[in-house]
């Protein structure tokens, strides 16, 4: 009985606190949703190498902005998620991003120390996501990548070249209680 008590308090400690952005969702289907995020402000990085190395380092490249590693030595607070974002052409190439908190905008943010760490806006739009627990390894991420395309084609939709993996938690959060989503934009036809 403790140990589902104790795991009960891990699970809640884990869902409070954490600022995420605001999205409205569009439509629920059974296994995935459409949701509208509009744009989001975002601290970035771009690696070149395999995921686990990508979301090793890029994630210390952006921790250390929010930790004070810019123009101003200021502390940010830490939101969720962690994005991975990549275009599905060049698995290779991938965007390690911090969202920033909302009380922010592009005047009141520091400038980066650090020249490969950078601060833009994103326009993340309409987007397909499902969710998925557990650890985001790259096996399983591209489990639910395929399974959201399919479900995505099935409904007719377009999707973008642009994957986004989404990790919600902090890594000392068991798999369990680990909250984490695929991100497919929808494609958007320019006129």
């Amino acid at each position: 009985m403790k140990i589902y008590i104790i795991l009960f308090f891990l699970a809640m400690v884990s869902k409070t606190g954490i600022e995420t952005p605001d999205f409205n969702i569009i439509k629920k289907f059974k296994d995935f949703e459409l949701r509208d995020y509009g744009s989001i402000i975002i601290a970035t990085t771009t690696m070149e190498t395999d995921f686990s190395q990508s979301n090793s380092i890029g994630f210390q490249r952006v921790a250390s902005y929010i930790f004070g590693g810019n123009d101003k030595n200021m502390k940010i607070e830490m939101t969720a998620p962690v994005m991975t974002s990549f275009n599905s052409l060049n698995k290779n190439k991938q965007q390690i991003s911090f969202v920033m908190p909302k009380k922010h905008n592009l005047s009141t943010l520091p400038l980066s120390k650090r020249k490969d760490v950078t601060i833009k806006e994103k326009e993340l739009g309409v987007v397909a996501v499902i969710s998925f627990g557990g650890w985001a390894t790259e096996e399983k991420a591209n489990k639910y990548i395929k399974k959201l395309k399919i479900l995505m084609e099935n409904e007719n939709l377009k999707t973008s070249n642009e994957i986004i993996i989404a990790q919600y938690n902090s890594p000392w959060i068991i798999p369990p209680f680990r909250k984490n989503e695929i991100l497919i934009p929808l494609y958007k036809n320019i006129k």
